[in-house]
């Protein structure tokens, strides 16, 4: 007879002859767990359970009452004769407004573009002037043409300093 524990589930071979009809305490080697086992019946027997099926209660919703808000657009207007415009139409006022701003091209600006002309001019001079002695060694056709620019730009300075100073 193979029997099985009922807490660790690890099967025992025992003799049928170790299991009496009254039954016998048999302990589990692996957890030790104690219990009586009964010789098995070899004609078993199946067993039907029924379950019963109870109807669930059906959840009464509440009936909500209908009253007039106090801060409705009817009881406004019914109580203190104020008109209240609907939002709807309101929503679709501004869709208009913004599409017809949609199409409108909205452009850059001329002074925007010179500011930014001017930054990136300054930008790239000075990142010359940093890099000039790399720039020579790579390129030393290049040297004199950048003596010249460079030569021009400080009488530019001295030009515009020279008209501040004197006004």
């Amino acid at each position: 007879m193979i029997i099985q524990c009922n807490s660790c589930n690890k099967s025992f071979e025992v003799p049928d002859s170790a299991i009496t009809a009254n039954g016998r305490l048999v302990q589990c080697s692996a957890c030790g767990n104690k219990w009586t086992q009964y010789p098995i019946k070899k004609n078993l027997e199946k067993r039907e359970i029924l379950v019963k099926n109870t109807p669930k209660k059906a959840v009464k919703k509440k009936a909500k009452k209908k009253f007039i808000d106090t801060y409705s657009a009817e009881y406004l207007q019914k109580k203190h004769g104020i008109k209240i415009i609907d939002p709807s139409s309101i929503a679709e006022k501004r869709k208009t407004k913004n599409k017809k701003i949609k199409f409108k091209k909205q452009s850059f600006g001329f002074y925007n573009y010179l500011i930014t002309y001017s930054v990136s001019l300054i930008f790239l001079t000075g990142l010359l002037k940093l890099n000039r002695t790399n720039v020579v060694n790579k390129f030393p056709q290049l040297e004199s043409q950048i003596d010249y620019f460079f030569e021009t730009l400080n009488n530019i300075k001295i030009l515009i300093f020279d008209i501040i100073s004197y006004y």
